[in-house]
């Protein structure tokens, strides 16, 4: 297969899907699952406002997606039609990358199976379209794992200080990343010679990590008195109190935990209530220092508590099934696809990575034991779903096609073998 052709396989193969779905979901895509972005964007676009409601600015949220979402919705309203084709463009993009990593790693044919595998994830086929901000995970997550290879094998601090780009947009998408460029930063001292390299190389992708993330914190630390990335300290209390396991274990999702006695309204709650006509004014950064401190709390006091909330979080993200959190459609395709392809397409996923975990070269291994370690972490800490675990799955699709490859070129000398005797 030559090159132009395994890019056009590979984009026809993650675009198509996903045009089906826009066409078939359409009113569905937006606002069938909660997301914070999608507000923040309308308010942007209608009153040059950052927050809930016009003239209260926020900080309540990670700021990538509602900026990706804004310009679409600047130049074409609040149009389904505009988001589910940029997300097919960004998923059609995050494909080719995983193509790139698996020429890297390996041949293009490994590259072409793996981008394949990745791409045609059932979930993501579905998810990727409507209204969340993981479509932008999957792309970021896939494009700093590129340039971390490239970096490693050229021993390029350059390519390490793009590297530290996308991980800083990686950031204002997903705070559960903030400590990655240290893990990263490690990676390259490992993996890089002389040391002296590596050393440049990492401080290079930390230091460039910490400009792209600088203009938001310093944002918020003028706009909102506090300097952060986000003042959603309360997901991480609905992550982390006594009602969240059983809350969890019957189906439920965080959103679901009951509220504290007293407590202030959140953010979105006090703007419905404003919009409503009922002023209500919060102060974002003292209420993300109190759930911060419920959270510390909660930690120091029920350490049995949290044990068994991290078991479970881990099982949560790594088990084959969707945990439904509300937004899906319930028909009967939906549930078959839901309940049936899904675990098995997850199943066969592991089965097939696990086979090909050692015939990844050494430092691609260690590149990917560290990004899937470091994503289990953060269940731990926080919370785990299949919505956090699916846009890094490509990495378990370069092993996997590995092991397809290597069955395919023993089918073959086997058949070459019949045919000669």
């Amino acid at each position: 297969m030559t090159r132009r052709t395994a890019i056009v396989v590979v984009s026809l193969a993650a675009a198509l899907p996903r045009l089906l779905v826009v066409a078939l979901e359409r009113d569905e895509l937006i606002g069938s699952l909660p997301e914070k972005s999608d507000r923040f964007a309308r308010t942007l676009v209608d009153s040059g406002t950052f927050g809930f409601i016009a003239g209260v600015p926020s900080g309540y949220t990670q700021p990538l997606y509602a900026l990706f979402l804004t310009p679409l919705y600047a130049a074409f309203g609040h149009s389904w039609a505009a988001v589910g084709l940029a997300q097919v463009a960004v998923a059609t993009g995050t494909a080719l990358l995983v193509y790139a990593i698996g020429c890297r790693i390996a041949t293009r044919g490994v590259g072409v199976v793996a981008a394949l595998l990745s791409t045609l994830h059932p979930y993501l086929v579905w998810h990727d379209v409507h209204v969340n901000r993981e479509i932008l995970d999957g792309f970021l997550a896939a494009l700093l794992t590129l340039l971390v290879v490239i970096a490693t094998e050229r021993a390029s601090v350059r390519i390490a200080a793009a590297a530290g780009v996308a991980t800083g947009l990686a950031i204002l998408g997903n705070t559960r990343l903030t400590l990655l460029p240290l893990a990263l930063a490690g990676y390259l001292l490992w993996t890089i010679s002389p040391r002296r390299s590596g050393a440049l190389a990492a401080l290079a992708l930390v230091v460039v990590t910490g400009v792209v993330v600088a203009p938001w914190i310093a944002r918020n630390a003028v706009v909102m008195g506090c300097a952060t990335i986000t003042t959603d300290a309360r997901a991480m209390w609905k992550a982390n109190n006594p009602a969240t396991f059983e809350i969890l274990r019957r189906g439920g999702w965080i959103d679901q935990v009951p509220e504290l006695p007293g407590a202030p309204p959140w953010p979105e709650l006090a703007a419905d209530r404003t919009a409503g006509g009922k002023p209500t004014a919060i102060d974002e950064c003292a209420q993300m220092r109190f759930y911060r401190g419920e959270v510390l709390h909660f930690w120091r006091t029920e350490p049995g508590e949290k044990a068994r909330l991290s078991a479970q979080a881990t099982w949560m993200l790594w088990r084959p099934s969707v945990t439904v959190e509300g937004g899906e459609s319930d028909g009967t395709a939906s549930r078959l696809a839901r309940n049936v392809f899904e675990p098995l397409y997850v199943l066969a996923l592991y089965a097939l990575a696990l086979a090909g975990l050692g015939r990844l070269p050494r430092r691609y291994l260690g590149l990917t034991l560290l990004l899937l370690g470091y994503g289990t972490v953060m269940a731990i800490v926080f919370a785990g779903t299949v919505r956090y675990r699916a846009p890094w799955d490509f990495l378990l699709c370069v092993p996997a096609a590995m092991t397809l490859a290597r069955a395919h070129a023993a089918l073959g000398a086997r058949a070459g073998k019949e045919s000669t005797s």
